[in-house]
């Protein structure tokens, strides 16, 4: 093959380590971000939390982030002269608006190897329904040969209270007879919560109703519903269930209202998802007529940079120590900027939502419009990628409550007058109409089409039934009720 030289022109996009540490701070939540804050802080000893910025926070306009005004302050107070040369090295604004899809990988933050920075989760232990279980066992006067089928029930109760297992089956696993087990089954079945180890929901609920006093009103009406039309009343067929019970209409009603006091699933009240707490990004107020934008002052410490040691760096000297140093402060300096940069795209991001989505803010969440990303990253000249970075695991703080960022963008429906309504605002609509609607006669798919049709929004009822779904709401023959 002949060797030879070619030119070729091509585009390539080089991620350095500042523009990677500027778009990594950029996708973090707000208590990831903290964490990697006081990472930096205890990594890099030019790098300090700013204690009295009172002066700053005077002068400061209401729209601009607190945490902007502070690296502004420092990148030009606490620098020594000398260090004019470095500082000149780095640009003012960080290009964090690129296509992150192809060059960045989108891994969860961990805060760095060995650090334990999940001190909730790590110390927080949530009893069981089995330790809970186990402990009411052990304080129950029992042969060790009971205990040791106690031992075996409780392990095979499911989380929601139910004894999945069949007792002859426990029964040959544990070398016993059937009827002992039973009998442990039936001490188990009388500790707390009521209800755990029955076999099925008719026995948990029969057991919720024996353990109320006998005087209780309608007790013995509620054990026949029941325990011999439990079929009918999972249909809503009161009209059936009222003749097979021969009681009337009111006096069922009072029978419902004892059986909907019942919990269908006891174990649910244990174990379960660790709680996930939210810290607002930002936060909307209405000052003079207009709504605000501010980034919350409490998510992340002021910083800046040590005057003391930075003041120690020599120009010319090469040494390991004054290398570590300046290594350091180039580092602060590059972690202040990205903290910048991060500030001033999500306070613009939020603005701008804020400013297309006025109708949410004043009338609620039925005035919402449909936005998607590019609308917003058309308005503020950014990428969709840039968007969806800052919009994930941020929220707000508004006057109806605290929503993530990505709450306010929808697909959008057309309308009879020509304009498209956000399908959000159409799940609220679904929401408001069966809310009102009558409990003797819930509205059906059908009929919520049709008065949304009345409202000039067309939608199948397809769609409906999947809004409908998305918001948690059963089907119109479960919502039924007499009371």
């Amino acid at each position: 093959m002949k060797q030879s030289l070619q030119l070729k022109l091509g585009t390539q996009l080089t991620m350095t380590p500042q523009l990677q540490q500027a778009i990594r701070l950029l996708q973090l939540s707000t208590l990831d971000l903290q964490q990697e804050i006081q990472s930096a802080l205890d990594s890099n000893p030019l790098l300090e939390a700013d204690f009295d910025d009172h002066a700053n926070e005077t002068h400061q306009d209401q729209n601009t982030p607190r945490e902007q005004a502070d690296t502004r302050d420092t990148s030009s107070a606490s620098e020594p002269a000398a260090d004019s040369d470095w500082s000149s090295e780095i640009p003012d604004d960080l290009p964090v608006d690129t296509r992150w899809d192809d060059i960045y990988t989108n891994t969860s933050y961990s805060g760095g190897e060995g650090e334990d920075f999940a001190l909730e989760q790590r110390n927080a232990a949530s009893e069981s329904l089995q330790d809970h279980l186990l402990w009411q066992l052990n304080l129950t006067p029992l042969s060790a040969e009971d205990k040791f089928i106690g031992e075996a029930l409780i392990d095979a109760i499911a989380p929601n209270g139910f004894l999945d297992t069949a007792l002859e089956d426990l029964a040959s696993g544990l070398k016993a007879e059937t009827d002992e087990v039973l009998a442990v089954l039936k001490t188990i079945q009388q500790f707390e919560p009521v209800g755990c180890g029955a076999r099925d929901l008719r026995e948990s609920l029969l057991l919720q109703l024996r353990q109320l006093p006998e005087h209780t009103p309608w007790l013995p009406q509620a054990l026949t519903v029941v325990g011999q039309h439990l079929d009918l009343l999972g249909k809503r067929d009161f009209r059936q269930l009222s003749r097979r019970t021969r009681l009337s209409e009111a006096q069922l009603g009072e029978v419902m209202r004892l059986i909907q006091t019942l919990t269908p699933y006891p174990g649910e009240a244990f174990g379960g998802e660790e709680p996930q707490y939210v810290v607002p990004d930002v936060i909307v107020s209405r000052k003079q007529q207009r709504w605000v934008v501010e980034l919350n002052p409490e998510t992340t410490p002021k910083l800046r940079i040590n005057d003391s040691y930075a003041s120690l760096i020599k120009r010319a000297d090469n040494s390991s120590e004054n290398n570590y140093l300046r290594d350091n402060l180039q580092e602060a300096r590059w972690f202040l900027k990205s903290l910048q940069s991060r500030h001033e795209t999500l306070l613009k991001v939020a603005s701008c939502i804020v400013e297309k989505q006025q109708g949410f803010f004043e009338q609620g969440p039925e005035a919402m419009k449909p936005m998607v990303l590019a609308n917003i990253a058309e308005s503020i000249g950014m990428h969709e990628s840039t968007i969806s970075r800052v919009t994930t695991q941020k929220y707000m703080l508004t006057p109806r409550g605290v929503f993530e960022l990505k709450y306010f963008f929808s697909s959008h429906v057309s309308t009879d007058s020509g304009e498209d309504a956000s399908s959000t605002a159409i799940r609220a609509l679904i929401r408001k109409l069966i809310d009102g609607e009558q409990p003797r006669k819930p509205l059906s798919d059908n009929k919520i089409t049709q008065e949304l049709d009345k409202q000039g929004i067309k939608v199948a009822r397809r769609t409906v039934a999947k809004y409908r779904e998305s918001l948690g709401i059963p089907s119109s023959s479960e919502r039924k009720r007499l009371v």
